[in-house]
């Protein structure tokens, strides 16, 4: 049986989370229907699945590429996720502890990340690290906010490496850690501050401009010049714009 679209877009989220697809990136159909052996027509629809989940985007013009959001849209997809992923650690009531299954699921996973940080393996530690949250996700019983949190997260991975991440791997493997400790112990709330200060450091990693007063620019360039620059001005030549307006 041959390669699906389902597939195709499966193995491209996971190469955005392993930060082996640069945001901005081509994704050429001949290129992809070569690589793939299949069709240009399971190619496109692969990729417009994945231009529906906010992925990828497509010109008439220029072709596919994978999204490189703006800083407003940078904001969004963390204040997204912070929406999901606290309400699901909410949503069962703050005493109810994991079963032993999804802790056990949990913890292998967080095995893994450390095996991965011990490693050279950049890729696949980066992969982990963004798939904890939808393992998270899977293990408190909604499988269709993982599906969105995936693709939060790969959008989320594009953002840090648009903007220059500095957030340390091990601190985020640790918070990690921290997070499955208060679920392991049926602190639910605990586990939600904790989850929000993750989200809220990965964020604060990112070299984000802060947010201006839309009038600072104009304001500047509209100021009135110092009155010692038009005093010294030298009167053969011929008066600037901006001192007659």
């Amino acid at each position: 049986m041959g390669i699906s679209a389902t597939d195709i877009s499966q193995r491209i989220v996971e190469a955005v989370l392993a930060q082996k697809l640069a945001p901005g990136a081509r994704l050429g159909e001949q290129q992809l229907a070569m690589l793939f052996d299949c069709s240009r027509t399971i190619v496109r629809e692969a990729l417009t699945r994945l231009a529906a989940r906010g992925i990828v985007t497509v010109s008439a013009r220029r072709g596919w590429y994978l999204i490189a959001p703006s800083q407003d849209e940078a904001r969004e997809a963390f204040e997204a996720r912070r929406v999901i992923e606290l309400g699901l650690l909410r949503g069962e009531g703050p005493g109810k502890p994991l079963g032993k299954p999804q802790l056990a699921r949990l913890k292998k996973h967080l095995q893994q990340e450390k095996a991965a940080l011990r490693g050279s393996d950049v890729g696949t530690r980066s992969f982990l690290l963004g798939d904890f949250h939808v393992c998270l996700a899977e293990c408190l019983g909604n499988g269709l906010l993982a599906d969105t949190l995936r693709d939060y997260t790969a959008r989320t991975t594009l953002i840090a490496m648009l903007y220059q991440s500095s957030h340390d791997a091990a601190a985020s493997c640790a918070e990690h850690v921290a997070i499955v400790d208060a679920l392991a112990q049926g602190d639910r709330a605990r586990a939600e501050a904790l989850m929000a200060e993750h989200l809220a450091n990965v964020q604060a990693a990112l070299r984000l401009p802060a947010l201006s007063d839309p009038l600072d620019q104009l304001r500047e360039a509209l100021a009135p010049l110092p009155t010692s620059a038009a005093s010294v001005s030298d009167p053969n030549e011929p008066a600037y714009l901006g001192a007659l307006l």
